[in-house]
């Protein structure tokens, strides 16, 4: 007997590439265990599979920052208790992090792919099932998105949530409306602008040289990187990144001020034409604005 779930939840992560730098990701996780019906006829029931399931994947993946260890590129360290700091060596626009451990995901692959996180995922979840449960299928996909998007990473300070975690992202459509009518072009701008951006905020930033970083940071300075730190409630986190990789916005970077951003960045290029916003965050949810 096979019991099938579909769309059980979305991670929201960012994961570190030698090529493409920090890239925000947005991925749905389908399901399907097979085994024996258990005395009240079921293989398990639904509402733990999705509590269960669920629980697992936010406490190992979602809005984590997905490091693949195996990786040339990567240096990681422990440095106090509880906190590690994680280097991406690549040339003029490398990364480097330090942050609560649990901000972290650290997989044992070369790279990060849908393949290595699906892997991941299984191994984390084959122990933690009924024993009547023998067999565990995961696919993980993508949303079909008829329309540009892009790839953000982002940390919301003031996030009582895992949103706090300098370095998760999302995997995001948008699309623009004038006087009503969708326009595509200015969306591709926005894909092309933000593809595979990380979003700043503006009181977050501090120089470079301020930084506890790792002994591979020594030699980056306030010319190439952008420097950011701030204190939440599961700790301090801090992240250097090339300027070339980054936009810094006045203000936090919720999905609801980002899509007045782009409302307010947009408007500028237009004369009378009323503007409306409709900007995602990951899979089935956002934020509209108008101007």
């Amino acid at each position: 007997m096979k019991l099938f779930v579909r769309d059980l939840t979305v991670i929201d992560a960012s994961y570190l590439c030698d090529e493409r730098g920090m890239v925000g990701e947005s991925w749905i996780l389908d399901v399907v265990m097979s085994g024996e019906l258990n005395e009240m006829s079921m293989l398990l029931d639904f509402s733990r599979v999705k509590k269960q399931i669920k629980f697992l994947v936010d406490e190992h993946v979602d809005h984590r920052l997905i490091v693949p260890s195996n990786n040339t590129a990567i240096r990681t360290s422990t440095t106090k208790s509880g906190y590690a700091t994680v280097d991406l060596l690549r040339g003029d626009k490398c990364i480097h992090l330090h942050s609560p451990e649990e901000a972290y995901c650290f997989i044992d692959a070369e790279k990060v792919t849908i393949e290595s996180v699906t892997a991941y995922l299984h191994n984390v979840l084959k122990g933690n099932l009924p024993d009547n449960v023998e067999g565990l299928e995961l696919t993980l996909r993508h949303e079909k998105i008829d329309g540009p998007f892009y790839h953000y990473s982002h940390g919301l300070k003031k996030h009582d949530g895992n949103c706090q975690r300098i370095a998760h992202g999302h995997r995001s459509p948008v699309e623009l409306f004038v006087d009503g009518a969708r326009r595509t072009e200015l969306e591709q701008q926005w894909a092309n602008r933000w593809e595979d951006i990380y979003l700043g905020t503006k009181e977050d930033m501090i120089s470079v040289a301020e930084l506890n970083l790792s002994e591979h940071a020594t030699s980056i300075t306030d010319d190439g990187y952008f420097g950011f730190r701030y204190t939440a409630p599961q700790g301090e986190f801090e992240l250097a990144i090339a300027k070339s990789e980054t936009e810094i916005i006045d203000t936090d970077t919720t999905v609801e001020l980002l899509a007045s951003y782009i409302a307010n960045e947009v408007k500028q290029s237009l004369s009378d034409e009323s503007l409306e916003v409709v900007a995602y965050e990951g899979v089935g949810k956002g934020a509209m604005a108008s101007a």
